[in-house]
């Protein structure tokens, strides 16, 4: 029978009955499950099948074998025995303000009871779960398990929107610091199977689970690096006739579809291991519409991040290449938010690289990175003339076509369209900024800042056949910049690569608000 792309489908029994394709993790699941008794922490980005594997968890606690067949868990050991589940979905849990927060908890815990068929007596709302847990145990004689979806939704709610946000973030802190220290208490955590808190963002230990002191983070840990989004193998295995169907469509070959596949929507990385696995979401509407689109990007707009950004006068181009340590990714306090560990937590920065001592991030994929730069280019770059403001799409298009002159003609459009009152006083630094935007927003693949054996390029553009070696300057001259290239040899690096290069040296005039000097040469080699 035709297996169908779970678009939306975020529930383990709705996908199985419904004949959907499920990418079976039930080995990673099996692993954490195991144990005795075990309490577990994971984040990670929207729409990577937190929900689904929370649900897929309900299910096997609640022994439900026959959704199980033909998957991994199957022929495994698990005992299939029933437990009680208590199911949390902060998604579906009133979020104005931490009262609305409470009152909400206090009904879903009710409601939870009510199916079955108990009446709980409390009205406070740590009470009422201390009671809700000790009455299940006693009911069915087996111990509970507890299962929080988005634990952080109520807090992320609120961030990005000024200090009276910030004060009703730390209220709700306040609510759910209540509601998790339940877990740890002795008469609940002796009724304990298993727990298990998902969400997208990680906050330190100190503010929210501070009474949670046994809670096994699992983010980053090695084992459990392709627990959630699709790996290489998973997306040849359970999607080959899409694969297939899309090559078909599009006219070529299935390595090439793989390779567009891997460039737009693979890269992320969660561990030291080095997996990187795909945004289940994009991919699955990529089959769905066989058309290669910025879909994950396009379900939230990270518009908390972009005023973090701005609030700290953050430089764009240092995203592209940032080093970071272990601490980055253990620190998050609402009170001094992380724009590194954020942007990791959301997935608009991934791990490239690790050599022991610090992390190398940057963007995961070409659909992260052109949406997000996109995003960011319309939020900053203020021009009342849309038409013209949107002109940066075809700045990829003149360098592919190496029609510099054009090139350079559309970006000073632009740049003098900007307000005065915007760009009056800017530095070098504004200049670079306004620029990289572009050309990243348009869909170049541009590396900012790369390092060689002799320096930093201020940017390279790459195409599949040639290479744009560029270097800024202000109030200089083109002349200059060349120079920098030549002697410092930026080139280097990409002398063997078999393509074309091109220098290409660029000078802005803050008098002038324009590129008003620009040389190209091809290097001889």
């Amino acid at each position: 029978m035709e297996k169908f792309l779970p678009i939306s489908v975020q529930d383990f029994v709705q996908m199985i009955t419904g004949n959907f394709v499920y990418v079976d993790k039930t080995s990673y699941i099996y692993e954490m499950a195991r144990i005795p008794q075990a309490y577990y922490f994971l984040t990670r980005p929207r729409r990577f099948g937190k929900s689904l594997l929370v649900s897929t968890l309900k299910a096997l606690f609640e022994g439900r074998k026959e959704l199980f067949k033909g998957l991994w868990i199957e022929n495994s050991d698990w005992p299939w025995k029933s437990h009680p589940v208590i199911t949390v979905d902060f998604s579906q849990i009133k979020l104005t303000e931490a009262k609305a927060l409470e009152e909400s908890l206090l009904i879903a815990l009710d409601q939870i009871a009510d199916q079955h068929a108990l009446h709980l007596k409390h009205n406070l709302l740590a009470n009422k779960f201390v009671e809700l847990i000790t009455e299940l145990h006693k009911k069915y004689q087996e111990k509970v398990v507890v299962l929080v979806d988005e634990y952080d939704k109520p807090i992320i709610t609120h961030l990005g929107q000024g200090e009276a946000g910030l004060q009703i973030a730390r209220q709700i802190r306040t609510v759910l610091k209540e509601f998790f220290g339940v877990l740890k208490g002795a008469s609940v955590s002796a009724n304990l199977r298993f727990v298990f808190i998902t969400g997208i963002s990680k906050f330190s230990k100190v503010s929210i689970f501070s009474d949670l002191n046994n809670l096994q983070d699992l983010s980053m840990h090695e084992s459990y690096a392709g627990a959630l989004g699709y790996t290489q193998d998973e997306l040849e295995s359970y999607f080959s006739p899409w694969i297939t169907e899309l090559a078909r469509r599009r006219q070529t070959t299935t390595e090439e579809i793989s390779q567009l596949l891997r460039d737009w929507y693979n890269g992320h990385r969660f561990t030291k291991a080095a997996l990187q696995v795909y945004n289940p979401f994009s991919i699955l509407n990529v089959f769905s519409e066989y058309d290669f689109k910025n879909y994950w990007f396009e379900t939230a707009t990270p518009s908390f991040l972009v005023n973090l950004i701005q609030e700290k006068d953050y430089s764009i181009s240092k995203l592209e290449n940032l080093h970071v340590q272990d601490t980055t990714f253990s620190t998050y306090e609402l009170e001094n938010l992380q724009l590194e560990a954020l942007l990791f937590q959301t997935g608009y920065l991934t791990i490239h690289d690790y050599d022991g001592m610090l992390y190398r991030l940057g963007y995961p994929n070409q659909e992260v990175k052109t949406a997000f730069l996109n995003y960011i280019y319309h939020r900053l770059v203020k021009i009342s003339d849309t038409t013209l403001k949107a002109q940066f799409v075809r700045l990829h298009q003149y360098l592919a076509q190496e029609d510099v002159e054009q090139f350079i003609q559309t970006t000073n459009a632009i740049l003098s369209a900007i307000p005065y009152t915007q760009i009056e006083g800017q530095d070098e630094a504004y200049y670079h900024t306004v620029f990289y935007l572009m050309l990243s927003a348009s869909g170049v693949l541009v590396h900012t800042e790369a390092l060689t054996s002799h320096g930093r390029i201020d940017m390279a553009v790459e195409f599949k056949d040639k290479v744009y070696i560029v270097e800024l300057k202000c109030n200089q001259s083109a002349e200059a910049a060349i120079r920098q290239i030549l002697d410092k040899q930026y080139y280097d690096k990409y002398v063997q690569s078999g393509r074309k290069i091109y220098l290409l040296g660029i000078n802005f005039s803050t008098k002038e608000r324009a590129i008003t000097d620009w040389r190209l040469e091809a290097l001889n080699s």
